[in-house]
């Protein structure tokens, strides 16, 4: 079937987009590349559709359907959406994703090559074109840019070639896509997810919670939107949560159970009860977690599947708990992020968890119970359990907690850091005890320059007034300026173990020290019953080896100047040694040199990573996961001048 004719498909509702289908996702690079294979007559691959009733097929976005049989898209969205935005010059009506992704696609007749608008370099060139313009007028289109050609003495004699360019990029709606279509009626809606999860393969397959969420929306054409309102506020707030997580809270809240099945027999009044409910000790339990424990961000937000289970005890107990029984709900938080109790099977602990809470027997104190049994021993922690290193190390959110939680107070002012006071970690920086350019001068290994336990965090203007000066010179200062401000970041007071010959067994003594202060943290929640930190404790893990990220302070200087030349040229700047972990466990995959995890020019460009000196198997986790890497600051910095900087600066 010609693309036209698939695009008039799309208008008359003949064509549509099922419910469980994702939003739009592509980036700019995609489409242009797309219309580059397109105008060469490349192969692009074919549709996949399934053939249902109008009436019983649940769909995206608020167009009708068509009366009887229509096809939606199983595989091919991608593809459609983008050819629709820039053929039609709007985005199709059940497009849910950034408009600006295929707004502005340019083509240029001398070198057939495409482009996204880029004023400096396009605005007096009449070589390039505007392909949506001359999409939507078609041959008049292409009678104007002819005539206007014409009338350039420089361009008279190749207007045959562009009038023969500009017809075959006309030509493209001609193009024929092939059209495999899933037909029958006993093709149910669980079965037609199977078949779309099996063509998407390569690609990110549909969850439970998609599924779920599609039959949901069946009912409640709204359920979608109104969730992903209420995400994008947490997101304003710094939590990041997907619609798999919100779902699952509502799951619990209306069902007791995990497992997104229970929810196929609920009705859309159900649903939304529940989500009203679930919102409502959602934000409870962040209230609770970021006011009382200081985690009030998403990078220090671990063990984020505990929450749906708090949302089930909250709604139990009506909204309603004591001082006592918030701060045990809290440590059982605490304590299951901290021994990485969601990062296996995370539906199956949940519904254990869910069961604790069940029956007259059931609640926190079997809870808690059930983490000691799971876990092995006695819930405290031990100094060889700080022996991470980095910002993806699962005890780096606990070092946040204990300077929000405690007593820290910051070396440049003398004020306390805590989380009532301070407000969002943007306003605290993560900062290297022992100065990183005086370690790697000593040759000391990247893990132990970022060892956890060469951690704070300090205001911005201290971090930036310390800066390289060893502790030796700067803490005495400290310390005549501010008693006892060091001691409250648990800093080892015998001055021998200043000094950067001794880096290492600072290290080990501050990790005894920070081991006793969460022991004494727990304790405090737990007001007395401390049954849970009794007992033999569960020695710490071998410590990982990840063999990738900065190597050498001459390697961070250069990414440094890296970040400034890019804010020189108003662009953002890049996360350095930026921990890239998996999304649902937080566990740490990789560390890249200088990554923008969000791409360039934010959801229009894919991610980047800058990888110096790194392994295959770096590369590999980066590729894997959608970056676009470069193995040296020059080849970045031409990518960035050829292919993002003019379009950014005129903008």
């Amino acid at each position: 079937m010609k693309i036209s004719t698939i695009l008039d498909h799309i208008d008359s509702g003949h064509m549509a987009l099922p419910e469980f289908q994702r939003g739009y996702v592509w980036n700019r690079d995609q489409v242009r590349s797309l219309f580059d294979s397109l105008y060469k007559r490349h192969p692009v691959g074919g549709l996949l559709v399934w053939a249902t009733e109008s009436k019983t097929a649940a769909h995206r976005g608020g167009g009708d359907l068509a009366p009887g049989v229509v096809k939606l898209l199983l595989d091919g969205q991608q593809r459609m959406t983008s050819l629709y935005g820039v053929v039609r010059g709007k985005p199709p009506k059940f497009f849910d994703g950034n408009i600006q992704t295929f707004t502005g696609l340019q083509y240029h007749l001398e070198t057939e090559t495409f482009a996204f608008y880029q004023p400096l370099k396009m605005k007096d060139d009449p070589l390039w074109v505007d392909v949506t313009d001359l999409m939507k007028k078609g041959t008049t289109g292409l009678g104007e840019y002819v005539a206007k050609m014409s009338a350039i003495p420089a361009y008279t004699a190749k207007v045959g070639d562009y009038v023969g360019r500009l017809s075959r990029l006309l030509g493209i709606t001609d193009v024929a896509l092939n059209i495999e279509e899933v037909t029958g009626n006993d093709k149910t809606l669980d079965i037609v997810v199977d078949i779309f999860n099996k063509v998407n393969s390569g690609g990110t397959k549909l969850s439970k919670g998609d599924l779920a969420l599609a039959k949901i929306c069946a009912e409640w054409p709204e359920a979608r939107s109104t969730m992903k309102t209420k995400l994008h506020e947490w997101n304003s707030a710094g939590y990041y949560f997907n619609l798999d997580w919100f779902l699952r809270s509502i799951n619990t809240v209306i069902t007791g159970e995990a497992k997104f099945q229970y929810l196929h027999d609920k009705n859309a009044d159900e649903i939304k009860a529940g989500l009203v409910k679930a919102v409502k000790h959602v934000d409870t339990s962040l209230n609770m977690i970021s006011g009382r424990l200081g985690l009030d961000h998403d990078q220090v937000f671990f063990g984020r599947f505990g929450v749906p289970v708090m949302v089930r005890y909250l709604d139990q107990h009506k909204g309603t708990m004591d001082e006592k029984e918030r701060d045990k709900l809290l440590f059982w938080f605490a304590q299951a992020g901290m021994w990485g109790r969601f990062s296996g099977s995370t539906e199956s602990y949940i519904d254990q968890d869910l069961g604790a809470l069940e029956g007259d027997d059931g609640g926190l104190d079997k809870l808690l119970d059930q983490l000691r049994l799971w876990h092995g021993g006695s819930l405290r922690v031990e100094a060889g359990h700080f022996t991470g290193w980095s910002l993806g190390a699962r005890f780096y959110p606990v070092l946040y907690l204990l300077t929000r939680m405690g007593e820290a107070k910051d070396w440049g002012t003398g004020l306390p850091l805590k989380a009532n006071l301070l407000g969002k970690m943007s306003r605290l920086e993560v900062h290297h005890i022992f100065p990183k350019a005086q370690l790697y001068k000593r040759d000391y290994s990247r893990m132990e320059v970022n060892a956890l336990a060469n951690f704070c965090f300090l205001t911005k203007d201290t971090n930036l007034d310390i800066s390289a000066t060893p502790p030796e010179k700067y803490f005495p200062e400290v310390e005549r300026n501010h008693p006892g401000a060091l001691a409250s970041q648990w800093i080892p007071m015998d001055e021998k173990l200043w000094k950067l010959e001794n880096f290492r067994d600072f290290l080990e003594t501050r990790k005894t020290l920070l081991a006793e202060e969460v022991n004494k943290r727990m304790q405090d929640l737990l007001h007395g019953d401390t049954r849970w930190l009794a007992g033999p404790s569960v020695a710490a893990p071998a410590t990982t080896t990840i063999s990738s990220g900065i190597a050498s302070q001459e390697e961070e200087e250069q990414f440094e100047a890296l970040n400034e030349w890019m804010e020189t040229k108003s662009l953002p700047r890049g996360i350095l040694a930026y921990d890239f972990s998996d999304a649902q466990t937080g566990e740490q995959k990789a560390v890249f040199d200088l990554a923008w995890p969000n791409g360039i020019q934010q959801e229009l460009s894919q991610p980047v990573a800058i990888l110096v000196n790194e392994n295959a198997e770096v590369f590999a986790v980066a590729s894997q996961s959608g970056f676009r890497c470069f193995t040296s600051v020059a080849d970045f910095q031409t990518y960035v001048k050829n292919e993002i900087l003019v379009g950014e600066n005129g903008v």
